[in-house]
């Protein structure tokens, strides 16, 4: 009877053991498949590895040392041959078709770990499945005890939807340092994302070093520095110092090349012409259509351009000269040097936001037209980049550029990255280019990502759950031209890598599954619960990420007395909401909200917090009543 009652206990245990191992699984992105099994691998004091010994296999060997060496202690010993090895790391000898190039097959049993991939980026995106399979504490900056080391049971196969999936930093309107720029790489690399676009000119600095025009950095690589809402600064004081900034050796460039590619990353550069130029003209004038420029300097942060009126008109000119020969020798040096740089074979040219007020004022550029027979502004720019697209492919490298690149005519071989929504993308597409989409609607990180009154100001919002709406290839587009998508982060409001971080993550963790996961497995409520234990990993590895999702929606409403009201709408589930209204700080023991807020007619602050169960999990938010009653207007 006591055999018989064990059976039937070990029975119904059995499938809780399973659940509770399927529950923990907590992969960002979303592999293709994912088979759990009862039982857990403990890894052993001493860790072997069984791996090929070769110069390629460097960056995996590395990574899984590193790793384990610093958040566990233990020694990895790495082997040609070692049957009863802990992990396995096995090269197919014949290439399997079903995982592709990047592509992995992982195998958890309470024996060890077996990794099984076409070539050493398949092995190591499986190494960084094999780390969120275990313990948060594997991503701790310093040894970790009192932990039990252990991965679930469990079979993968995993490959990407996409062969791009990119994240662009802006260096030139705050310059981030050579070691930051790693660690962002460093981050998105943990996520299998492997396209790093860097944003390196505009017009508050030129960051790399171009031998043939010192004065690029001399003079083009800093200006004033202020802290407050960009766009909004204040004129310069007199002699106020312009040291603020930095820029890249070639030397600088060539290690994070070499570094970016050790975590199978790639770099697109960025040179943005012929708009967002004023770092560039303002080191060497002759490079502008307009009389003056050379009393032009490097931008700060004050207002140049009016976003008020059509076309945006720039209040000075920071576009480059479409109809001076020097323009196009300049930028066959610059491209020149920068096509020695970055291995990629892509140089994104910019193309965007070029005002072109100053250009109808230019004498050359109407001589320009006349002799090209270009009827309107956009063809002058159309003129420039098909030269300046012959300038790349003179360099062997591949020519992108923003949407913008399609008005007034596309050159023949273009790529497009379309951000001003997915629309320059599709016709781009229907005319047969290439294009990597990056459209405002779901990927811009520089956005807000809560309520205004929590976060710097931009002129726009993207929650996290629109960012997970995203879809690189729109219906009707041949997808074999999307090459895949990308998320940008421009920092006119990001003064540091730790604010870089927090615009980043986790709308990061999105777009990696966007990119990477196959569609039909998104699941938004799913992969917040991943988000979550993610955050822990985070915390563990001194990473900011923004904890936005947490906060509510705020929508303001007029009752019939004219009186406001307010509903407040959780972004993501099982979060309850509590508020006052008497200007003190409520917690789970203050009211809870179960539907609209009539306003007090007194009341000059509504204050907001969200829990989860007993736990407070969203930050405190104080909405002054008069920023709700502007609203209405």
């Amino acid at each position: 009877m006591k055999k018989f009652s064990l059976l039937v206990l070990s029975c119904l245990l059995a499938p809780i053991a399973f659940a509770q191992t399927t529950s923990s699984f907590a992969i960002i992105p979303e592999p293709v498949k994912t088979t759990p099994h009862a039982g857990h691998f403990i890894l052993p004091k001493e860790i072997t590895v069984q791996a090929p010994l070769s110069n390629k296999m460097t960056p995996v060997l590395d990574l899984i040392k590193n790793k384990f060496s610093t958040s566990t202690g233990k020694m990895v010993h790495v082997k040609a041959s070692a049957p009863s090895a802990a992990i396995k790391l096995v090269l197919n000898s014949t290439a399997d078709n079903v995982i592709g190039s990047e592509g992995y097959y992982l195998s958890a049993k309470t024996t060890g770990v077996t990794i099984r991939a076409n070539t050493e980026a398949g092995l190591y995106y499986g190494l960084q499945t094999l780390f969120q399979l275990l313990p948060k504490e594997i991503e701790s900056k310093e040894v970790v005890t009192n932990v039990k080391w252990m991965v679930p049971a469990v079979d993968i196969t995993d490959y990407p939807r996409f062969n791009w999936r990119g994240l662009m930093l802006d260096v030139s309107r705050h310059f981030f340092t050579k070691k930051e720029v790693m660690s962002y790489i460093d981050n998105m690399a943990k996520y299998k994302l492997n396209l790093f676009h860097w944003h390196l000119t505009d017009d508050e600095g030129w960051r790399v070093e171009i031998k043939s025009y010192p004065k690029l950095t001399t003079v083009g690589a800093y200006n004033i520095k202020r802290e407050g809402e960009f766009g909004n600064f204040q004129p310069p004081r007199p002699n106020e110092p312009r040291n603020y900034g930095g820029f890249y050796t070639q030397d600088d460039i060539r290690e994070v090349v070499k570094y970016a590619q050790d975590r199978f990353v790639n770099i697109l550069p960025e040179v943005d012409v012929p708009g967002h130029s004023l770092a560039a003209v303002a080191s060497y004038p002759e490079l502008s259509a307009t009389a003056g420029a050379d009393k032009y300097t490097v931008r700060y942060g004050e207002r140049i351009m009016d976003w008020s009126k059509p076309g945006h008109p720039a209040l000075v000119d920071n576009t480059l000269n479409p109809a001076g020969e020097f323009t196009y020798q300049f930028l066959d040096k610059v491209i020149g040097e920068l096509s020695q740089l970055f291995p990629f074979q892509y140089i994104h040219m910019g193309g965007d936001e070029c005002a072109k007020n100053f250009w109808e004022q230019s004498d050359q550029v109407k001589a320009l037209m006349a002799k090209e027979n270009l009827k309107t502004q956009e063809e002058v720019q159309s003129y420039f980049e098909k030269r300046v697209e012959k300038i790349v492919e003179s360099k062997g490298k591949k020519f992108i550029g923003w949407d913008e690149i399609l008005e007034g005519g596309l050159g023949p071989n273009a790529a497009v990255m379309s951000w001003r929504g997915v629309k320059g993308g599709i016709e781009a597409a229907q005319m047969g280019h290439e294009v990597v989409m990056s459209p405002t609607t779901f990927v811009y990180l520089d956005y807000m990502q809560s309520d205004r009154v929590m976060e710097p100001h931009v002129y726009a919002s993207l929650r996290l759950s629109k960012t997970y709406e995203f879809d690189p290839v729109p219906a009707g587009v041949n997808a074999k031209l999307i090459k895949g998508g990308q998320a940008n982060l421009w920092t006119e409001q990001v003064y540091n890598i730790r604010q870089a971080e927090y615009m980043t993550w986790p709308r990061g963790f999105a777009l990696a599954e966007c990119v990477w996961s196959p569609a039909a497995k998104k699941n938004f409520n799913t992969f917040f619960s991943k988000v979550e234990k993610h955050f822990a990993r985070f915390d563990e590895a001194e990473i900011k990420y923004a904890p936005s999702a947490y906060d509510p929606d705020f929508k303001v409403g007029r009752n019939p007395d004219s009186t406001l009201n307010v509903t407040l709408t959780p972004e993501v589930p099982e979060l309850d909401i509590y508020y006052s209204f008497d200007n003190s700080y409520p917690d789970r023991f203050y009211p809870k909200y179960t539907g609209i807020l009539n306003v007090p007619i007194d009341a000059t602050q509504l204050k907001v917090i969200t829990y989860k169960g007993k736990q407070p999990v969203g930050r405190m938010i104080s909405m002054p009543i008069s920023e709700l009653r502007s609203r209405l207007k």
